[in-house]
């Protein structure tokens, strides 16, 4: 990162929500990187930025496009490496020059041609350059279009696969990574494997003794969606907390409620755990386990206990094997690094990865085959093989929709979600300690809105969406752009912000729309009692 010339912040508050990542990011800047944050809120982020792109909330594939168009009308993409190594690009010229001009781009997204040009020329001509983004991009219903958004954009400049040149999803809690890499994901196993894969299956079910199902699973959203068809009647919740932290609210419970049985395991007794048949109470993961972790660069770390869980609470493996042997089954594990080193004779990206040399090396990054391979400290460096190692890498024709919940007449406002500083998520772990920080819910908005709306700086009002409805005081922040309202998660328990988004979901990747809800704002003593 501090290597990196021209760093593009796209959908992501870092300075606030990974201050870690964000202090390389001031590296990089102090030493002479060009930095560009693309957010509708002029962030934290935006005040070490060399240009702040206040697009609109949604637009992302619009102006991701406007800068290819900018890219390709200058003759700024890096033709060798296309031609080498990427396919598609025809198709994708063809629809960025036909139907994104700049004036369109502009008119769409709000941000002014000239903005957009001076991104797309430093981005396109520095010698490394890396795009960062978080849930701003991939918590719409399109989330996976305006992934591949940004991907063409590497791929046409070739700033992908080089060190300090890339593509950065930052992850937005700990250890997501590394769930993903397990198998915490419908369509894969461990290693990002695919389960429909019968050769790779086979090696699993030899293993196991047991046949792993020859199709994938449901995603977060697919099961709620089962719920709702009775489809799905009973549910097992490790560490999360549904009730409060899925899109509209109403209907999560009314789901949530419908089932026959819900089995919870958590180290806090959440709204979720409240509504339980059966909590098991676990051990905090960073303290009171063993075990791995796995950062957003791939990072593998150990993770040693230095407390005994409290009262009744146990490790998370304990558990599950526990639960196992109950159902008739010895998944044949006592420890955590009997399950690693199961997992890693599995996992090609692992195979090196013995507990031995993770705390030799203060961590290894995957891909990581063998145990005198060094790990790999970034990915894709294939693709500048001659001739190319493996499959070219596709460009993608992407098209810009624009939210689910369209602003009319009656719901004029766009309402956007994310985090703060000092808080995270449904507020479980981080609202029960004090903070000079903590200022409690609030519906932030610009003050030409609020002048609009004769609404005063700290006046309770209702905001109302095509959903439901809550109370929370306006708070004035010029931050925002007009037409745009920003509120959290982080206080469920006095403002119920869920009872606002949406469910409207990605189809490829099933995350619902919480970035995007049209609302509007009343103010309490105009509505009739």
């Amino acid at each position: 990162m501090e290597e990196t010339d021209v760093i593009l912040l796209w959908g992501s508050n870092a300075r606030e929500t990974h201050p870690i990542f964000f202090h390389h990011v001031l590296k990089a800047v102090r030493r002479g990187a060009k930095l560009y944050v693309i957010d509708p809120r002029r962030t934290a982020s935006a005040a070490w930025a060399d240009g702040w792109l206040g697009l609109e909330v949604g637009s992302d594939i619009a102006l991701a496009n406007g800068v290819a168009r900018v890219i390709l009308d200058e003759h700024l993409e890096n033709r060798s490496f296309i031609e080498r190594a990427t396919s598609g690009l025809d198709a994708y010229r063809d629809h960025v020059l036909t139907h994104y001009p700049l004036d369109r781009v502009t008119r769409d997204t709000h941000v002014s041609g000239d903005l957009i040009r001076r991104m797309a020329r430093d981005y396109a001509t520095a010698d490394r350059a890396m795009i960062c983004w978080t849930l701003g991009i991939t918590e719409h219903h399109d989330a996976v279009d305006n992934v591949l958004g940004l991907i063409n954009l590497a791929l046409l400049t070739g700033h992908v696969g080089r060190r300090a040149s890339g593509l950065n999803p930052l992850r937005g809690q700990n250890n997501v990574q590394g769930g993903g890499d397990m198998g915490a994901l419908p369509h894969k196993l461990p290693g990002f494997q695919d389960v429909e894969n019968d050769e790779i299956r086979a090696r699993y079910d030899a293993l196991w003794g047991a046949t792993v199902p020859p199709k994938k699973g449901w995603h977060l959203t697919e099961m709620f969606e089962a719920m709702d068809h009775r489809q799905l009647r009973a549910l097992y919740v490790i560490g999360e907390n549904p009730a409060q932290s899925e899109a509209d609210a109403t209907r999560t419970m009314r789901l949530l409620r419908g089932l026959e049985h819900l089995v919870v395991q958590d180290i806090v007794m959440t709204k979720t755990a409240e509504m339980a048949d059966v909590v098991l109470p676990a051990s905090a993961s960073w303290c009171e386990s063993e075990g791995t972790v796995t950062n957003s660069e791939r990072r593998v770390q150990r993770v040693r206990g230095v407390l005994s869980p409290p009262g009744d609470a146990r490790d998370d493996i304990d558990i599950l094997v526990a639960i196992g042997k109950r159902l008739g089954r010895d998944l044949g594990i006592t420890s955590a690094r009997e399950a690693w080193d199961e997992m890693r004779s599995l996992s090609p990206l692992h195979g090196g990865m013995t507990y031995e040399r993770l705390e030799a090396h203060g961590g290894l990054q995957w891909p990581c085959p063998t145990e005198d391979h060094p790990g790999a400290s970034f990915l894709h460096g294939r693709l500048w093989a001659d001739p190319v190692v493996g499959p070219r890498a596709p460009f993608h024709v992407v098209e810009q929709s624009g939210p689910v919940d369209k602003l009319d007449s009656d719901y004029p406002l766009r309402l956007t979600t994310g985090r703060r500083l000092e808080s995270f998520n449904t507020g479980v772990q981080s609202g029960g300690f004090q903070s000079p920080l903590h200022r409690g819910e609030s519906l932030d908005l610009h003050p030409d809105d609020a002048a609009s709306l004769r609404v005063a700086d700290g006046e309770t009002v209702r905001i109302v969406s095509r959903r439901g409805s809550v109370v929370a005081p306006a708070r004035f922040d010029t931050s925002l752009r007009p037409g745009t309202v920003f509120m959290t998660f982080h206080f469920p328990d006095h403002v119920e912000t869920n009872l606002l988004t949406i469910d409207a979901w990605d189809p490829k990747s099933g995350t619902a729309e919480f970035k995007a809800s049209a609302v509007r704002v009343e103010k309490i003593d105009a509505r009739s009692p």
